[in-house]
């Protein structure tokens, strides 16, 4: 089956404490978001790319994949004012017999077996999201009250996201909610069941300086791209 990735790359250096925006900064010697399209390459050389950016971020990637003799192929769609509005954008014109994943673009260590089994997953039953366990303990709290719940109860989720073409099409017909925080509650919203898989700790959402630290890190201790 065909398959697709859309990679949203809408943030900005805000929490980075910079003037590039996250996605663009360097991670062991290239953009934290070649990383990320490298490891779809990596699991399917044949998958569609589809990289979703603010209008006014498109030129400045193009100088670096200039700069960096970045020849992956890929299409560029602009984003919109949320979230929810990029996706919407990005599936504009998709194969309807795909199988589509969505993906952070400042997720570049997600492995190889982690994009396999969402993908696997999907196929069988039309949606499946990453997801790790909670090492910590968790505290409520209401009304100024707190009190432990059951971490066993909960899941961290990760991307990629990935559902069949005609579920996801059909979920983003739906007026946008505060309540979508990712896509799976897009497709939750609009009546289908969410299948889990395990995600690789490894893969983390790069969102400030430390975390750009720890990516390093990984990446300095072994390719991630065909492990985990």
């Amino acid at each position: 089956m065909h398959k697709t990735i859309i990679i949203v790359a809408g943030g900005s250096g805000t929490r980075m404490n910079s003037e590039i925006p996250k996605q663009f900064l360097e991670l062991n010697g290239f953009p934290v978001i070649m990383h990320t399209i490298k490891c779809f390459i990596h699991y399917d050389p044949n998958i569609e790319v589809r990289i979703v950016l603010p209008k006014n971020q498109v030129e400045f990637w193009k100088e670096l994949c200039q700069k960096h003799n970045f020849a992956i192929d890929h299409s560029i769609m602009f984003g919109g004012e949320k979230r929810f509005d990029s996706v919407k954008n990005g599936l504009e014109g998709i194969n309807r017999q795909s199988l589509v994943a969505i993906h952070d673009a400042v997720r570049p260590l997600v492995s190889r077996n982690t994009i396999s089994r969402c993908f696997e997953a999907a196929g069988k039953y039309g949606s499946a999201i990453p997801v790790i366990n909670v090492h910590e303990t968790i505290r409520k709290v209401e009304n100024n009250i707190s009190y432990t719940v059951d971490r066993n109860n909960y899941k961290l989720v990760q991307t990629p996201q990935v559902f069949k073409a005609e579920l996801l099409l059909k979920a983003y017909q739906q007026p946008y909610s505060d309540k979508f925080t990712d896509d799976a509650s897009v497709v939750e919203s609009s009546g289908h069941e969410i299948t889990l898989v395990d995600g690789n700790r490894e893969n983390i959402k790069i969102t400030t300086p430390d975390d750009l630290i720890i990516a390093n890190a990984f990446l300095s201790g072994g390719s991630i791209y065909l492990t985990h």
